[in-house]
């Protein structure tokens, strides 16, 4: 893309041609990290977190960028996995996202009957959070548990 063309988001909740999956708003500036569109990617199915009783790397409650690869590194993740091997529109560029991101995507689309999606992001060695996208509750599930996997891309704001 040249510096003349500007990418025009569609309306929040509405799918974004050629971005692979629906606009879900801006993700705020945090934590040192510039603001950007959030990309919603398909739902994959439903996969385990990872280890249970294992301390993962994926500690960050904004970057699901970050925790993903830091899962991705470590290995026995299902659900980090599976995002990262989303490909949609030729996009190949998705992770799975960490709670602060699946918690905006929800504030800014509001009730869908997706349920229980997992986050990036680890709450204890036997837990990670996750979202429940009919009603917004955030809770920790059991990592061995299987919940729905919804990937998410990022671009830059312009």
């Amino acid at each position: 893309m040249n510096a003349e063309q500007k990418l025009i988001p569609p309306a929040i909740g509405e799918i974004w041609p050629g971005q692979g999956g629906i606009y879900a708003g801006v993700m705020p500036a945090r934590n040192g990290q510039e603001a950007y569109h959030l990309i919603l990617g398909d739902e994959l199915g439903r996969f385990e977190w990872g280890p249970y009783g294992d301390e993962s790397p994926a500690t960050s409650l904004t970057d699901g960028q970050a925790n993903t690869l830091a899962l991705l590194e470590r290995g026995a993740y299902p659900a980090a996995k599976a995002a990262a091997a989303h490909n949609a529109e030729g996009h190949t560029d998705f992770y799975l996202p960490a709670i602060a991101e699946l918690y905006e995507a929800w504030m800014n689309i509001g009730y869908k009957d997706w349920y229980w999606l997992w986050s990036s992001s680890q709450r204890s060695a036997y837990d990670a959070f996750d979202v429940d996208f009919g009603d917004g509750i955030q809770g920790g599930g059991g990592k061995l548990g299987e919940l729905r996997v919804r990937p998410v891309r990022r671009l830059p704001i312009q």
